[in-house]
């Protein structure tokens, strides 16, 4: 992988992480729903540090369920639901280690273009479409991943110059302009259920 420019305003340590391990960058997506962003990939962080030591997938595949939840659940629990993110990073690591010998980097190193990255993604428990494609435009943008018609098969989310995911944070600045768009959508939603 490519030097990252992603940078979270979180532990300096938890942003190298994300850089050299692709099973953290990779967790960390599994993460990034109903919790802050910066909460979701900095929980592998704090996951190495509760273990002492950084997991494989074929680990964390075979982990014990209860231990693995007790782990999440810690204070301050690592996701607002411990036990079902729990559950779904362990099915995550088992389609790691069943299709991909436990190499998360093998989920997308060997693609030959972004409409096969997105179905690859798209096939992790999880992952619906809108959250794979902000993954492939996470990256593409972040980490120089950029099989033929990648920004096609991530959609809007792989747009230059766009703040609509994580995908697009490299600073302050832009992680606010992220945020802005995510507060649009929120509202126009509602405001269409409103109208509904």
């Amino acid at each position: 992988m490519v030097p990252m420019t992603l940078v979270l305003p979180i532990d300096p340590e938890a942003n190298r992480l994300l850089e050299r391990s692709p099973l953290a960058l990779l967790l960390g997506m599994v993460l990034d729903q109903q919790v802050p962003m910066e909460k979701a990939f900095s929980s592998p962080y704090v996951l190495v540090q509760r273990l002492g030591h950084e997991p494989d997938a074929a680990e964390l595949a075979g982990y014990d369920p209860e231990a693995l939840v007790a782990l999440f659940a810690e204070p301050p629990a690592l996701h607002r639901f411990p036990k079902a993110m729990a559950a779904r990073v362990q099915e995550v690591c088992r389609v790691l280690v069943n299709r991909y010998d436990g190499d998360a980097a093998r989920l997308w190193s060997d693609v030959t273009d972004g409409p096969e990255l997105l179905r690859r993604v798209t096939e992790l428990p999880g992952f619906g479409r809108q959250k794979a494609q902000i993954f492939v435009a996470l990256l593409g943008k972040r980490f120089g991943v950029t099989p033929q018609d990648w920004r096609t098969a991530a959609g809007a989310y792989g747009d230059p110059g766009a703040y609509r995911s994580v995908a697009d944070v490299t600073d302050a600045d832009s992680l606010r302009k992220v945020r802005d768009f995510k507060q649009q959508m929120k509202a126009a939603a509602k405001a269409k259920a409103g109208g509904a």
